[in-house]
């Protein structure tokens, strides 16, 4: 894989943490600051697509965890009885 080299300002003490870890761990300090900046880069990606394709119909209120398996369960039976969701 291609690298590109960048310079970044960073707090001492994170670079101490960094250090300490990357000694402990076996790795190199750039190793742990690339695999940061791979979950930073991650957790602020714009997906294409949203993370669930399907909606659900509710109750128009914050339901607890039974209610949330009731309305999840009647839209995977609501599926089924349409074959929509049926495996090959």
């Amino acid at each position: 894989m291609s690298m590109k080299r960048t310079n970044v300002y960073a707090d001492p003490e994170d670079l101490a943490i960094i250090k300490e870890a990357a000694q402990r761990r076996g790795i190199s300090e750039a190793e742990i600051i690339r695999q940061g900046i791979h979950l930073a880069a991650m957790a602020n990606r714009v997906w294409g697509e949203p993370l669930f394709s399907r909606t659900f119909e509710g109750r128009g209120r914050t339901l607890d965890g039974a209610e949330v398996g009731e309305v999840v369960a009647d839209a995977v039976l609501r599926e089924t009885d349409t074959g929509a969701g049926t495996a090959a």
